[in-house]
């Protein structure tokens, strides 16, 4: 009698995205998973955007799907998910995007409904490390942390001093984006650039000088680490991001990382971003709550972490070496090049998936709710 043969994992990823200043995480965590499984597992690429290019790799995505952005609602996620979830039967989706977790932890128990399985943080642990609150999580787990306040008005700029604020400031959004300012003007402007993209509040932070080292690993749900990550930026975006980094291994910094996952009993993929002073003194920046767009750069390093959440997830044993020290990363753009056909797909149905794999009557109705 012949073994019954094991089924092939399908994960699901998002932030398929790469924009040169900002990538997306998804595209460097299915490069991890393809290094690990190969041709193993089937990796179905998310996107919201008809240009994200994660969603036309072959050797990358077997099947890609646009999804409603965030701010349509929770039940037109819920509708694409489950109309995805009948085409690619998904065992395991990985979020990597700030602003859709929040979506995504909400109908957790929906989508353990489907078969599809997470593990992320809960709607209690996200909020306590948004940038808006992080001061109070940094003060009770013993963790310095920049001075920083929520405005709402751009003419703050205008009388900031009268409050005791100098230039220059840096100016932050409640999920993404970080500019240095140095006068009124530019604090105005960048104040209308942030609540134009993500909303309110808007918040300014005091500048420090230092050097920025970063922390990635995943937590267990139960105040413990998996695999933490340590890197230096080498070189910055204008946006901030990390062009070129290298692995480091920071004591204080893994310190503080194991006090904030223990604060938060975090469950699931995380980013601990710190600034190292002149003087040595460490300051927490912000918790991202998932995977790093240089997370190659771990799995490169021997510390594969998600192919570790997928074990995890999936109930295997988990294989993860230590991370080396040592190990630079320096990012490139690379030009992804498709047919008409192709896009026209992704733009009328939300949808890409090859025509060998693929019934006509099968083909998705168009846009199903999305707008491409």
């Amino acid at each position: 009698m012949k073994a019954a043969t094991q089924k092939m994992l399908t994960i699901a990823i998002t932030g398929m995205n790469a924009k040169p200043d900002n990538p997306g995480p998804g595209l460097a965590v299915a490069r991890c998973l393809r290094l690990h499984y190969g041709d193993q597992i089937r990796i179905i690429g998310l996107g919201y955007d008809v240009l994200d290019p994660g969603l036309y790799l072959h050797e990358i995505s077997d099947s890609s799907y646009l999804l409603p952005y965030p701010s349509a609602g929770e039940q037109q996620l819920m509708e694409r998910m489950a109309f995805i979830q009948q085409q690619e039967s998904i065992d395991i989706l990985i979020p990597c995007l700030d602003a859709e977790l929040l979506s995504f932890t909400r109908l957790n128990h929906e989508f353990k409904e489907l078969g599809i399985a997470m593990l992320i943080p809960d709607v209690s642990q996200l909020r306590d490390r948004n940038k808006d609150r992080l001061g109070e999580l940094a003060r009770s787990a013993g963790i310095r942390y920049p001075e920083t306040k929520n405005i709402t008005s751009a003419e703050f700029f205008y009388h900031c001093h009268d409050d005791g604020w100098k230039y220059p400031m840096v100016v932050k959004g409640i999920f993404y984006d970080a500019t240095i300012v140095h006068n009124a003007d530019e604090g105005a402007a960048a104040f209308r650039q942030v609540a134009a993209s993500w909303g309110y509040p808007v918040l300014v932070q005091r500048y420090v000088e230092g050097h920025e080292v970063n922390l990635t690993a995943v937590g267990d749900g139960k105040g413990k680490l998996l695999g933490a990550t340590m890197m230096r930026k080498q070189a910055v975006t204008d946006k901030g991001k990390a062009w070129s980094c290298v692995t480091i291994e920071d004591q204080h910094l893994l310190d503080d990382a194991n006090k904030l996952a223990e604060a938060l009993q975090w469950a699931g993929p995380l980013e601990v971003e710190m600034l190292k002073e002149k003087d040595g003194q460490y300051l927490l920046i912000e918790i991202n709550p998932r995977f790093p767009a240089w997370i190659y750069l771990a799995a490169e390093a021997d510390s594969n972490l998600p192919a570790a959440l997928v074990q995890l997830i999936a109930g295997q044993d988990v294989t993860l070496g230590t991370a080396k020290t040592g190990m630079m990363m320096i990012r490139y753009a690379q030009e992804t090049v498709i047919d008409l056909e192709t896009f026209e797909s992704m733009s009328m149905y939300g949808a890409y998936m090859p025509k060998s794999s693929i019934a006509e009557d099968d083909v998705p109705q168009k846009n199903n709710g999305v707008e491409a």
